[in-house]
């Protein structure tokens, strides 16, 4: 059952993780690991080396989307930490995990559009390294420049969020593929519901890591900007 309302600080974490399993998740990209017993969040995150405003603000933004999200009190050392294991999520586990199912549920007897399919599928994935390794070598270290007390007069965080595009928007579109012109004869269908349900889940997963970025990294990143100005 999911808890309405904010998690605080005091909150037991077994609490979290039973109230919404998607915390597993979070948890696993802060190197949060099991084994806490009945601790606080406050505790298990001083205990694993976490910031816990940080890891607070993005259990309950993710969790309640109508939220207000106030960057204020974020560490951005601990957000990089969190946004690079999220990219390596995607990139190494889940993203290829997706594509060995989608192989096998597609393998059927038209071998020309179980290729048509998963070549879209390469070509989406090949989207999504694209727009997370810029953000690995351009905007995060940027960013540790910035929280260095330097700032770089030949960009800013503005120019990453007009450039910050929907990665979830094409794997809809794969989704919405299969679900209405996939051929029946040539897709086992047990396969095919089951890649279809991580292909949703991924999607989900993809849209609330760039809104993270748009609600809470983005403008946490324009008050250092803010602060550096006025500090000249």
């Amino acid at each position: 059952m999911q808890k309405l309302g904010k998690y605080r600080a005091a909150d037991r974490m077994s609490d979290l993780v039973c109230g919404n399993f998607h915390v597993l998740l979070i948890m696993s990209r802060f190197g949060i690991a099991l084994g806490f017993g009945d601790r606080t969040v406050a505790e298990v995150c001083r205990s694993n080396g976490v910031d816990t405003t940080t890891f607070l603000a993005v259990v309950n933004m993710l969790f309640d989307d109508d939220g207000a999200c106030d960057p204020a009190g974020i560490s951005l050392d601990t957000f990089l930490h969190y946004l690079h294991n999220s990219h390596d999520y995607f990139l190494q586990y889940r993203l290829p995990d997706i594509r060995r199912k989608l192989d096998a549920a597609v393998g059927g007897r038209d071998r020309e559009v179980a290729k048509a399919v998963l070549q879209f599928f390469d070509d989406y994935a090949a989207e999504v390294d694209k727009h997370m390794m810029y953000e690995e070598q351009t905007v995060f270290p940027y960013v540790r420049q910035l929280l260095a007390g330097e700032a770089d007069p030949g960009y800013d965080i503005e120019m990453f969020q007009r450039r910050h595009d929907q990665i979830e928007a094409r794997l809809t579109e794969l989704k919405n593929i299969l679900i209405k012109y996939y051929p029946p004869e040539a897709s086992c269908r047990k396969e095919m519901n089951g890649v279809l349900f991580d292909i949703f889940l991924c999607e989900s997963e993809l849209a609330s890591h760039n809104d993270l970025e748009n609600r809470l990294f983005i403008p946490a990143v324009a008050d250092v900007e803010r602060k550096l100005h006025d500090a000249r």
